[in-house]
């Protein structure tokens, strides 16, 4: 059964829609609390197609999804009883087991490496909630996360025009690991300083 590709395919004829910002805001919310493909599939196109908006729809894809982020953190603390079932059903629940050792060991770290990487920003979202995790830490890292994420997409299009566009698809796994990988590296030195 082919669920993502159709999903994808969708998203990305939004991208061209008169009411394509709108879109964008509502995607980036449902992607961080509960819907599987990222906004930067449809980020991307539009600032290929606006450049000078570029940063307009930045702005608006880090607000939102940070708004969905706290939607996902109250679905943790209040509803993960009741979601348990669709966790397992989605196959997430791994990444939710993982995501709630990661705060054990990192905290707020955990969330911003989730929000600038591919990893599913939606588990970490939900995994701070029924963590309880330090809320305005959870909002800070949130925000530097996604918009560190969004403003790279836009600065990318907009500086590499077409081929940049072509290529991103190509490369984003390999660039966003390797940022949490960086990320990593980073917050090891940062603990071993304290």
């Amino acid at each position: 059964m082919r669920l993502f590709a159709p999903l994808y395919d969708r998203v990305l004829s939004w991208a061209g829609h008169r009411h394509a910002e709108r879109y964008l805001a509502v995607l980036s919310f449902a992607e961080s609390s509960f819907f599987p493909i990222p906004p930067d599939v449809m980020l991307a196109p539009m600032c290929l197609a606006q450049r000078a908006r570029a940063w307009r729809f930045a702005s608006v894809t880090t607000v939102t999804s940070l708004a969905g982020g706290i939607a996902g953190y109250a679905i943790g603390y209040y509803l993960l009883e009741a979601i348990e079932p669709w966790l397992h059903e989605m196959g997430y629940w791994p990444a939710y087991l993982n995501g709630r050792q990661w705060f054990d060991e990192w905290g707020v770290w955990a969330v911003f490496v989730a929000g600038f990487s591919p990893i599913p920003y939606k588990i970490f979202t939900i995994s701070a909630g029924a963590a309880v995790l330090d809320f305005p830490g959870f909002v800070i890292a949130s925000l530097i996360g996604r918009g560190a994420r969004f403003f790279l997409v836009a600065g990318l299009i907009v500086a590499g025009g077409q081929r940049m566009a072509d290529a991103l698809p190509k490369y984003v796994e390999r660039i966003g690991w390797l940022l949490v990988l960086l990320a990593i590296v980073i917050g090891g030195i940062i603990f071993q300083m304290e």
